[in-house]
């Protein structure tokens, strides 16, 4: 018991931590490296040093966390971040190659990401994302809605004027997607308020046989739309998240301790900075005292 006890405050403190996360930097860095065939092979032999010396600190580390758990190892999987560190070294130690090779060097990659498992900060926002996935299912069937009905409609309305925005349904759909990230949504705009004759389809006139101008109707439709997709519903997204952020904040401070010291150290420098502040305007004040 008094093992484990150690072996726990050695892979809790914050060296153990930093050291990792530099290790998991160098993955990163080295794998990085790799993708220059030339340099890959001119090295090839220190590249392989490195990372079996990576390897088997990965190995190392999550044996000394699984050691730490003892008398019950098996409450290390419990953490769903610790069973995707232990996919991830086990991935790697696996003696495949040929065809599979290209699996072997996406576990590699997916190296870099086990840095958010080790920074209590980055886990509070992947968590709070994965936590609004159910939520913003609904936004998503929404904004869905939404575009279907823009897209019906401007297939109607604008299909003979812009053939090439709105030919068809799937053509309408995407691009109203295209307009929802703003990208050039105002030449789609005036293609529709001016006529395909007058803007936009100067290299394809072929495809311009039925011009007709909608100056009022274009406006409102796409100002609308854009207002609509591209700020409400995408707004509601981002609270969604900001909301489930603070959930997670709130559980990650029940059940991870090291980020509840860490949220109560920034609230005692924020304190003292508040009294420093205070401290330097009682001496700016009595500097300033008529005697």
């Amino acid at each position: 018991m008094e093992i484990s006890d150690n072996l726990k405050k050695i892979v809790t403190h914050t060296q153990f931590e930093r050291f990792i996360i530099c290790v998991i930097i160098a993955a990163g860095i080295l794998v990085g490296v790799q993708t220059y065939p030339d340099i890959s092979a001119k090295h090839h032999n220190l590249i392989t040093i490195l990372e079996t010396l990576i390897i088997l600190i990965f190995v190392i580390e999550a044996i000394l966390k699984i050691a730490s758990e003892m008398p019950r190892p098996l409450q290390y999987f419990k953490n769903s971040w610790n069973v995707f560190d232990f996919i991830i070294v086990v991935g790697v130690l696996l003696p495949i190659g040929g065809s599979f090779l290209p699996v072997l060097r996406l576990l590699r990659v997916f190296r870099v990401f086990r840095l958010v498992t080790t920074m209590p900060k980055m886990r509070l926002i992947v968590g709070a994302l994965l936590k609004s996935i159910p939520s913003m299912m609904h936004i998503f069937m929404l904004l869905g809605i939404i575009f279907y009905i823009y897209a019906v409609m401007a297939t109607f309305t604008f299909s003979e004027n812009d053939p090439i925005h709105f030919e068809n349904l799937p053509t309408s759909m995407l691009t109203l997607f295209r307009m929802v990230t703003l990208e050039d949504w105002t030449d789609v705009m005036y293609i529709n308020m001016y006529g395909c004759d007058q803007y936009g389809y100067d290299g394809a006139r072929l495809e311009c046989t039925n011009p007709s101008a909608s100056p009022i109707g274009a406006a409102l439709f796409f100002s609308s739309f854009v207002v609509v997709c591209g700020l409400i519903v995408l707004n509601f997204a981002i609270g969604v998240v900001i909301n489930s952020m603070d959930e997670m904040k709130e559980e990650m401070e029940n059940e991870y301790p090291a980020y509840n010291k860490l949220a109560e150290k920034e609230k005692q420098e924020n304190i003292i900075e508040r009294l420093n502040k205070m401290d330097e305007k009682l001496d700016a004040l009595l500097d300033n005292r008529p005697p």
